[in-house]
């Protein structure tokens, strides 16, 4: 089986179509689902998911067919879906939701879901021929919702396995300066190339929000009197 997709060699049943394609995530569930007169309830934990379905690791095997619920541990949210594969030989089971959810995987998907939009627009907008300054800025975009998605599948995944996750939050942290200065020097150039003037609209604030950040970083760079 390859770990880069668990269900990859799971008998897949012709009546399941991927239509979506599949992200990783970190997400412990309880599987819930009856066989017979016999209700099983056991916890599961997400591998792969789409707004349509899922793999998940689990040590009960529904039969293929098998009406299963699910329960989000973290936010309690439940779908009703049934078992579309399985092999008896692996823990791992594939699933495929009544309804399509977008917030049932929790944050993780919805920000991996996110940057995957993203490139697939900013592709149509390179084609369309789009200003070099505006696909600039829309690449940046990019770059800061894939490393932030990044930083939240990783901190689940710390926390999941019991680990430290402030390292996360420090590289979510240089993130943020990074982006103020790439921010404040392109806000400069624009004001240097007369795209910018004290018209525009929130310079104001602006200037009152980077004096306030000045303010309080001049103390910690000020160098020791010798």
């Amino acid at each position: 089986m390859s770990p880069e997709n668990p269900a990859a060699d799971l008998h897949q049943p012709g009546s399941e179509q991927r239509r979506s394609s599949r992200f990783p995530v970190t997400l412990v569930l309880v599987a819930q689902w009856k066989q017979g007169d016999v209700t099983f309830s056991e916890d599961a934990q997400a591998l792969q998911a789409n707004l349509y379905g899922a793999t998940l690791r689990m040590k009960g095997r529904p039969p293929v067919g098998t009406e299963i619920q699910l329960t989000n541990r973290l936010s309690n949210e439940t779908v009703e879906a049934r078992v579309v594969a399985n092999r008896s030989k692996t823990d791992v089971v594939a699933v495929e939701l009544r309804r399509p959810s977008e917030t049932f995987w929790g944050t993780t998907f919805r920000l991996k879901k996110a940057a995957a939009d993203l490139r697939t627009i900013e592709q149509a907008i390179k084609e369309g021929g789009a200003d070099p300054r505006v696909l600039r800025e829309f690449r940046e975009a990019v770059d800061f919702v894939r490393k932030s998605a990044w930083a939240v599948y990783e901190y689940q995944e710390r926390r999941f396995q019991e680990k430290d996750a402030s390292t996360v939050l420090s590289l979510l942290t240089l993130e943020r300066v990074r982006r103020g200065t790439k921010l404040n020097n392109d806000i400069a150039a624009d004001w240097d190339a007369h795209e910018l003037t004290s018209d525009t609209p929130g310079i104001p604030e602006f200037l009152r929000a980077v004096e306030a950040v000045a303010k309080r970083l001049r103390p910690a760079q000020a160098k020791p009197e010798k």
